[in-house]
């Protein structure tokens, strides 16, 4: 009990209300043992990245340390559902809540649970945009000039993405419907897979997140023309949105959240809510996060339920108003 003393005002009172609960006499010093948490992509992807970034400073925060545990596969379905299968007893958590996989598949495809009904969300973490990359060799200096080279290709434009049906897919997809491009999205095993085949010259585009982009675009390899989010992303201000460019599309982003198995009890998610609250707030997560060029959006699982209900809205209705391909 010494240990969850360092953890947050609210943690501490989640850990006392547990005492206090009949039906929870194991919960009184949770958690006893290492917290599985479960990314289903694979190893240095944008996901996984920010995991590790959350589990380096866990131990500041919880007794017990936080282990990144990859289950690829599936189109990150798998790893999904060894976290709906596993014990709702607060030691295996899903990273990654609130992808294209929870707000976009669902809508093209059935799925072996449901997405709100089989996870209670914890937090936020963040939400990553998703942008356009070409190679930094192509003659156009923005959006605009490569739509227009687009136009006048006599072959169909091919755009490389990490997995088909996810946000980015959908945000590329979305964005030539409504540009006039002739053309179609190939997914790859990744975001790495599709940079390479962009670079290989197999492909004339890619959506990407920024973080995992960022290596090449900091080697002189790609170049970015514009992010698919509403607005302007704070961590790369430089980059117009597709609005700004003429394009009237944008898409929530990819959203990092933890989620845990339906039925966890409500103290165990107060506690996890709270820790991670303070992880996020955490100077070294922050100066991780700002290395890899990701925002830190903590928000409490009450508006992380909202955000990505809204997503999942707004996805919905961008397949049907534009009539797009996802499988």
């Amino acid at each position: 009990m010494k240990a969850l003393l360092r953890t947050s005002a609210k943690g501490v009172a989640a850990v006392v209300t547990m005492l206090l609960l009949p039906g929870l006499p194991a919960a009184a010093d949770y958690p006893t043992k290492p917290i599985n948490l479960i990314v289903p992509y694979a190893a240095g992807g944008a996901t996984d990245v920010v995991a590790r970034a959350l589990a380096k400073v866990a131990p500041k925060h919880i007794p017990q340390p936080l282990i990144v545990v990859n289950q690829p596969g599936g189109a990150a379905i798998t790893g999904r559902v060894a976290v709906v299968k596993a014990p709702p007893d607060g030691y295996t958590l899903l990273f990654g809540y609130g992808s294209g996989e929870d707000l976009v598949t669902p809508h093209t495809r059935a799925i072996p649970y449901d997405q709100f009904k089989d996870f209670a969300p914890v937090a936020q973490v963040t939400v990553v945009s998703i942008i356009l990359v070409v190679p930094a060799s192509h003659p156009a200096r923005n959006l605009k000039e490569w739509v227009a080279w687009a136009k006048t290709q006599n072959r169909p434009i091919n755009g490389a993405v990490s997995t088909r049906g996810a946000s980015v897919d959908i945000t590329m997809q979305s964005f030539m419907k409504v540009a006039g491009i002739n053309g179609t999205t190939i997914p790859f095993r990744g975001g790495a897979e599709a940079v390479t085949a962009l670079l290989g010259g197999n492909t004339d585009f890619s959506g990407q997140v920024y973080s995992e982009a960022l290596p090449h675009i900091k080697a002189g390899r790609l170049k970015v023309l514009a992010v698919g989010t509403r607005e302007r992303d704070p961590v790369i201000p430089d980059i117009p949105t597709f609005i700004e460019e003429g394009v009237n599309v944008w898409t929530f982003g990819a959203i990092r959240g933890i989620g845990a198995p339906k039925d966890t009890p409500g103290p165990l998610i107060d506690y996890l809510e709270a820790s991670v609250k303070t992880m996020t707030e955490d100077p070294e997560f922050h100066q991780i996060m700002k290395d890899i060029v990701h925002p830190v959006l903590y928000r409490d699982r009450k508006v992380f339920l909202k955000n990505m209900q809204d997503g999942f809205a707004m996805y919905g209705k961008l397949i049907k108003e534009l009539n797009l391909k996802l499988e």
